[in-house]
């Protein structure tokens, strides 16, 4: 039996047994590597699972071969004795194939396939998820049906505290479910869960990131990233600019920013751009905008559409401040980031040194 990908998490849900959410402390993408491990999840699933896309439940007998099967992976270990007492919670999400998410556990092990990177976005399909997963709260002591909310709010303040409720939404932030390795955040709740964060990724506090999108390395992210797209490496989104999410005001291009590319603060883009490409600051460049194409000297050689010149290399974009005209010319200067500001992996430095 071929399968797609495998997770094992906890689940959590409402007073009426309704799963809010779930965690998956394991989740593979089914490969030559990892495939003994994802093979264990299904064996041990045993005769609960004779194929198709499903969610089970586990016994603590099968807990006890997890934990004999991952004996070498500490972490896992850990994990699985410590969730022991919540067996009922335990479960294995197994996906034969590719298909649109049935469940909200289907649809958490796929966000989390695409946050851990064991997935790039649209990589695999993520049709109907908004239907899927529930709207709910997500407060200090984890999420609440929406349901519940006043309930647990009262119960709180009769109690002396307060039930702090971060976000109503049907996406958790990225950070409670993953935290990839080589990226700074500068405020989590603005990276949205089934966000692609490459090694060397810094988002700033203003920076904002949506699922299904991200980034392919290093990168500094003071706009916005919407669903669907993807910025190279190297590139440096400025405070308050934007890219127009696939499908957003009728748009059916996928949107993309290449390698090295700068986009000025408060501006955007609505088309794909190529590496090395910069738009000015507050410049927002559309499918449908006309722009000049200028000759090394500066002079006009034509008139085109913005999205005639999507995907392609080395422009610059600027308006021209006496006519207005948005202009185009070949940059060839690509944006270096200062590696040693976006250096995101620490390293222990010694600040004594040996006296003779």
């Amino acid at each position: 039996m071929s399968i797609f990908a495998a997770g094992l998490g906890l689940q959590t849900t409402d007073g009426n047994g309704n799963v809010l959410e779930v965690y998956f402390h394991k989740a593979f993408v089914r490969t030559e590597q990892n495939a003994s491990a994802v093979d264990d999840f299904v064996k041990i699933a045993g005769w609960f699972y004779s194929g198709g896309n499903k969610t089970i439940c586990l016994a603590p007998y099968q807990i006890d071969k997890l934990i004999e099967a991952f004996s070498e992976h500490t972490g896992t270990v850990t994990f699985l004795e410590g969730a022991r007492d919540a067996h009922e919670r335990m479960v294995v999400t197994i996906l034969e194939t590719d298909e649109a998410p049935q469940s909200v556990a289907e649809a958490y092990l796929k966000l989390t396939l695409l946050s851990s990177r064991a997935i790039q976005p649209h990589g695999q399909s993520l049709d109907g998820i908004f239907a899927v997963l529930p709207n709910v709260a997500w407060t200090n002591e984890g999420v609440v049906s929406l349901d519940e909310l006043p309930a647990r709010q009262l119960s709180a303040r009769a109690n002396g505290g307060v039930l702090h409720v971060y976000a109503v939404d049907k996406f958790p932030p990225m950070a409670d479910h993953v935290v990839p390795s080589g990226v700074r955040i500068g405020d989590a709740s603005r990276v949205r869960f089934g966000a692609h964060l490459g090694e060397g990724t810094t988002v700033m506090h203003e920076g904002f990131v949506n699922f299904n999108a991200g980034t392919k390395g290093a990168g500094m992210i003071e706009g916005r990233i919407s669903a669907g797209v993807m910025v190279g490496a190297n590139s440096d989104l400025g405070g308050g600019c934007s890219t127009m999410g696939t499908l957003s005001g009728g748009n059916n291009v996928v949107i993309s920013v290449g390698e090295e590319c700068l986009i000025g603060a408060n501006a955007g883009t609505g088309i794909p751009l190529g590496d090395r490409c910069t738009i000015e600051a507050g410049l927002y460049l559309t499918a449908g905008s006309k722009v000049s194409i200028l000759d090394e000297n500066g002079v006009e050689t034509s008139n085109v559409k913005a999205s005639e010149l999507a995907g392609k290399s080395d422009l610059l974009f600027r308006r021209n401040s006496q006519s207005g005209k948005i202009e185009c010319v070949t940059n060839k200067t690509a944006i270096q980031l200062n590696e040693e500001l976006h250096a995101n992996n620490w390293q222990t430095q010694s600040t004594c040194k040996k006296v003779p």
